[in-house]
């Protein structure tokens, strides 16, 4: 299934929407402008919390958790590395490989292709195709995605 999440421009309230091929908004993500530390909510097309997203406070290296169904699922970790990034999923039998600053990068379990994202460039805005292997748990994968941007902006940020 390939999915396109545009990140819109000048909004205050830093939404983004998820679409399928047709252009149908599937999920929102939305972040929470007034909080400690970076909150991503992701929302079905009912307006349904189906996943949540937040910055684990007072590390060395950033670290996100995603919830989906009100239960913990994951952490995204950034290793300590000198040269080139390497984030780790923490919870799942998961691994990223790729380039992370170029948002070009898949997940993997096993030699099993879960998902991968490539930064589409010449748009207005970040936009992304996300394209999740069938059979695979789309609302976690976009979640696990939605935490690893977090985790690439918080690093080139700080």
């Amino acid at each position: 299934m390939k999915l396109y999440f545009k990140q819109k421009v000048f909004t205050l309230k830093q939404r983004s929407n998820i679409f399928d091929r047709a252009g149908n908004v599937l999920f929102t993500a939305e972040a929470e402008i007034i909080s400690l530390g970076r909150k991503m909510h992701i929302y079905d097309d009912m307006n349904n919390e189906v996943a949540f997203v937040q910055q684990r406070l007072l590390r060395l290296l950033p670290r996100f958790s995603v919830y989906t169904g009100g239960q913990h699922i994951a952490d995204i970790v950034k290793e300590f590395t000198l040269l080139k990034p390497r984030y780790y999923i923490e919870g799942l039998d998961w691994q990223i490989n790729g380039d992370f600053f170029a948002h070009d990068y898949s997940i993997s379990s096993l030699n099993q292709h879960i998902a991968s994202i490539h930064k589409r460039w010449m748009s207005w805005g970040d936009s992304y195709e996300i394209d999740i292997a069938d059979g695979q748990d789309i609302i976690m994968v976009l979640a696990v995605i939605i935490a690893i941007d977090c985790v690439i902006d918080q690093s080139q940020n700080s």
